[in-house]
């Protein structure tokens, strides 16, 4: 996309410079007023030529040989590019509805389970607790506002919080699901999301590897309280994210959404009479 914009800069300059000095040409060789140079121009790059405004002078017959030269292939150059950038913008947003979907998916199955799981074993969540409390009425501005408030979290995790043994069986229970999410292609175009689902893929493999978590040593304790809390971060991250996308694209998800927010003590998918 960046490098159909820069091509399309290059050639809304020479467009753009083909039309100054063609109209300031024009009125200088063929003594014409402002607007029949500029008419003149324009009919001749656009290819309609109605012939009603045309160079006299031999040399307002060569300057119009290299508008025309000039002129054409810019003027078809700005409609070509602006009509890929249109497709292209149209089919990324086809692929990103798509990726969205599957971070749906991702969350429904996964993702919604280990933000409870992990608020849990956050010592200090009480105090990103309220600004996690997205309401039906949030606007842009508010969910970049969680956004920052987030980013400046610790996001600590307190190891003597963590089951291990039933964080491992909850990842053994999603070891065909996780795997499959992969297969989407789309997923390489999203960095953040990207970069989530390795951190949870780590984690997953790290639990794998052991047998038993009775009598870690602490080393190996904080080794994988650090694995949750790089999940952690980007998770709540990601879901804001999300649930941003649901209230623009989906209200009906979104209400659902809202219902069921894994930060909310008493959230629930009932809809209760306001």
């Amino acid at each position: 996309m960046e490098s159909l914009r820069s091509r399309l800069n290059v050639f809304l300059v020479v467009f753009f410079a083909v039309i100054v000095l063609g109209t300031i040409g024009m009125m200088t060789i063929e003594k014409r007023s402002l607007v029949d140079s500029f008419y003149f121009v324009i009919v001749t790059m656009a290819t309609v030529g109605y012939g009603d405004v045309h160079p006299i002078t031999d040399m307002g017959k060569i300057f119009a040989i290299f508008i025309i030269v000039t002129g054409v292939g810019t003027f078809i150059g700005v409609i070509a590019n602006l009509t890929e950038i249109m497709l292209a913008k149209r089919e990324m947003q086809i692929r990103m509805n798509k990726l969205n979907m599957v971070i749906g998916v991702f969350f429904s199955e996964v993702g919604l389970e280990l933000l409870s799981k992990f608020s849990r074993y956050d010592p200090h969540f009480d105090a990103i607790r309220p600004g996690l409390l997205i309401g039906r009425t949030w606007t842009d501005k508010e969910f970049l506002s969680a956004c920052k408030k987030s980013a400046k979290h610790g996001f600590d995790v307190d190891p003597s919080q963590v089951d291990f043994t039933a964080l491992k069986g909850f990842f053994t229970a999603k070891r065909d699901f996780l795997p499959r999410l992969l297969e989407n292609p789309v997923l390489l175009e999203h960095q953040s999301f990207t970069s989530l689902l390795r951190a949870v893929f780590h984690l997953a493999e790290e639990l794998s590897y052991r047998v038993s978590f009775n009598d870690m040593p602490t080393s190996d304790v904080s080794h994988l309280a650090g694995d949750i809390k790089r999940i952690y971060h980007l998770l709540v991250a990601e879901w804001i994210t999300y649930m941003k996308y649901l209230k623009n694209s989906y209200p009906f998800l979104f209400s659902l959404a809202v219902r069921t927010n894994p930060f909310d003590k008493e959230a629930s998918a009932v809809v209760e009479t306001p």
